[in-house]
């Protein structure tokens, strides 16, 4: 029995003319006597509607009840197109978290999957040639239902490949993996092959083909991931772990809405660096781009979060470090992070002197870099023209 494993994301599904177009895509792959686990999102924008609702009813949403709220979204897909595929004359049921077995930590609305109870989905498909899983969310040990985060359909698909080793494909409305958004820039050329390692570093810096932990835990399993269209029968892309072409540059990404926090005049004892970062670590706040300038007499730290959080790294600053004086903090937002990446990279000379080279007089605030990737933080103004000349400079 060959196992498939396809996920169908919210435009995919948007309505129910797109469902039953899928029930039969589905079928048309059943023809080889293949068993298909089939995850999904929720349809269309459902999940923004559910959380501006969530939002009306109160500014700051108790994340249990918000992902009690979120994963009733998935649910009505998966039921929609197990009704379409059983009409059609295909064994189909719909499974939510509960039913699937698909444990999580117990970090409402951010939970990372901990175990399939493969078992269960072996002894639906001996009855099923379909099984339709809801994505996103998950069950804590004790019951409570969470969610996984943004993409985290992308996690579901990807982790479910890895406990069945199944293939995974994953269909959106994108047909594949282009080195820069092509809704965007519609030049933009599409990738047939991609290691981890460098879709690992587009997603986790602004790339929305893919969600980041999908990629990681991908990775770790060695699961080779397929992206292609949902509407149209073109080749898409591969996600692998290695490829024969390394270009220097593969893709580039933007991260939009950034805000830079700099902290200054704090006093020089390195101990205080590890408490702001784990402080922000327990308050599940990620920060990015990270620079620590030694004054002689203080420290200054500057990075990056996005521009939603700042009132919580606010308060939490504030809290840790209310009993030192002569500290200020400043926030700068309207900024966003470009990134190239490329496995090439590593055997390349003469890449960062291009890359700064394309950007010219560009004012940049900060910069990352890694084997693979480069990355700056400019303000919105320039962001279109630093685009356009990396892309032009890197023939992406």
């Amino acid at each position: 029995m060959k196992i498939i494993v396809q996920k169908y994301g919210g435009s995919s599904v948007a309505d129910t003319q797109k469902i039953k177009a899928i029930a039969r895509k589905i079928s048309d792959r059943l023809d080889g006597g293949n068993k298909i686990v089939v995850v999904v999102s929720a349809m269309g924008k459902t999940t923004d509607g559910l959380v501006r609702l969530a939002k009306e009813i109160s500014a700051e949403p108790d994340p249990r009840e918000l992902d009690m709220l979120l994963t009733t979204g998935e649910q009505v897909t998966a039921a929609l197109l197990s009704m379409a595929l059983r009409g059609s004359g295909i064994g189909s049921v719909s499974l939510n978290a509960y039913q699937a077995g698909i444990t999580t930590t117990k970090e409402f609305n951010e939970a990372r999957i901990k175990n399939f109870k493969k078992d269960k989905i072996f002894k639906f498909l001996e009855t099923n040639d379909v099984l339709v899983v809801t994505g996103f969310q998950g069950v804590t040990d004790d019951g409570e239902l969470t969610t996984l985060g943004r993409g985290g359909s992308d996690t579901s698909a990807v982790a479910l490949s890895a406990a069945l080793k199944a293939d995974c494909e994953i269909y959106s409305d994108v047909d594949g993996i282009y080195t820069a958004d092509p809704k965007i820039h519609p030049a933009a050329k599409k990738i047939k092959y991609i290691t981890y390692d460098e879709m690992l570093e587009l997603a986790s810096t602004g790339a929305k083909v893919l969600h980041s932990r999908c990629v990681e835990i991908a990775k770790k399993h060695r699961i080779n991931i397929y992206c292609a269209s949902t509407f149209s029968d073109s080749e898409g892309s591969y996600v692998v772990e290695n490829t024969i072409d390394q270009p220097v540059v593969t893709g580039l990404s933007v991260m939009e809405n950034q805000t830079q926090v700099t902290i200054t005049n704090l006093e020089l004892d390195y101990s205080l660096v590890k408490t702001i970062f784990e402080d922000a670590a327990r308050e599940h706040l990620n920060v990015d781009m990270i620079s620590i300038i030694n004054t002689g007499d203080t420290l200054n730290i500057s990075f990056t979060i996005i521009e939603e959080k700042k009132k919580h790294i606010d308060a939490s600053l504030k809290k840790m470090l209310k009993h030192l004086k002569g500290w200020n903090v400043n926030y700068h937002s309207g900024y966003a992070k470009i990134s190239v990446v490329g496995v090439g990279m590593k055997s390349s000379y003469g890449v960062a002197t291009r890359f700064f080279g394309a950007l010219g007089d560009t004012p940049i605030r900060l910069v990352t870099t890694s084997e693979i990737k480069i990355s700056c933080l400019l303000e919105d103004r320039y962001k279109e023209k630093a685009i356009k000349s990396l892309i032009a400079e890197f023939k992406l």
